[in-house]
């Protein structure tokens, strides 16, 4: 039995704590507190859930939880907000830098792309002698 919860599709061989991670916005930690409330036992794998739990989960997690699309429409808008206002963090938004006070003279590999610069990567070699 495949669920579908959030139009996720969970994986039905992972454990049910595990695979509601699948769901943007949910974490272990938050898993663990829906199947709480749910009263549905983590360690069942999401195949073996039946029909009465995976419709509860579904209840708790559309009811209870801001996940996938609105999330991300919610955070987007956030950053866009930043962005207008032209804040600090807004700024290092939109130049695709380091927003958490991270150091950027290396280390910032991953935010800015993986551009490796370095002293003679730009030169041209030298013309030829005539």
């Amino acid at each position: 039995m495949t669920v579908r919860i959030a139009g996720v599709v969970l994986p039905n061989d992972k454990r049910i704590e595990v695979a509601l991670t699948y769901i943007y916005g949910l974490g272990i930690s938050k898993s663990r507190q829906i199947l709480a409330k749910a009263k549905v036992n983590p360690d069942t794998r999401t195949k073996d859930l039946t029909e009465d739990e995976a419709n509860r989960l579904r209840i708790l997690i559309e009811k209870n939880e801001v996940v996938e699309g609105d999330l991300r429409r919610e955070v987007s808008s956030n950053i866009k907000r930043l962005k207008d206002i032209g804040c600090y963090r807004g700024i290092r938004h939109s130049r695709n830098l380091p927003v958490r006070g991270q150091r950027t003279k290396t280390n910032s590999r991953t935010v800015r792309g993986n551009r490796r610069q370095t002293m003679g990567s730009g030169r041209k070699p030298p013309a030829q002698k005539t």
